[in-house]
């Protein structure tokens, strides 16, 4: 003789019977679903290629580009100078071309720092003293 509990009523009724099947299916699912990539990896591989060799390291990546050189800052700076001097640049660059090189002004300047800067002492002293002093900063407006 089976007596059912008072206080468990809904343990004898068919909703609470379903419930249980119910989990167990999910339960079941999830289980085939997570058997199936195991599976997979349980086939045996294909059989294996050539080994590669080895890559070179980044050292011999960076000596087959070649090296890209160093730009130099350029800075642009006005100034001014006498007519005079000025009018030097078109006899200097006249010599330039009649020895078939195509300059700039700012290229003459350039090779004439360079010049400066060979010069002895004496001689850059010498070079300086030679030129006119001019008035510093800008002319006026309209002259």
């Amino acid at each position: 003789m089976t007596t059912t509990h008072p206080a468990k009523p809904e343990a004898n009724t068919a909703a609470a019977v379903a419930k249980p099947a119910v989990k167990t299916t999910v339960k079941a699912a999830a289980t085939k679903a997570a058997a199936k990539p195991t599976a997979k990896l349980a086939k045996p591989a294909a059989p294996a290629k050539a080994e590669k060799p080895p890559k070179a390291s980044k050292p011999a990546k960076l000596e087959k580009k070649p090296a890209k050189p160093v730009r130099a800052k350029l800075v642009r700076d006005g100034f001014t100078m006498p007519e005079a001097d000025f009018a030097l640049f078109a006899k200097l660059k006249a010599r330039a071309m009649a020895g078939k090189r195509e300059t700039k002004k700012s290229e003459l300047l350039r090779a004439g720092l360079q010049a400066l800067s060979a010069m002895g002492n004496a001689e850059f002293l010498a070079a300086l003293n030679a030129l006119a002093p001019i008035q510093i900063g800008r002319p006026k407006k309209g002259h």
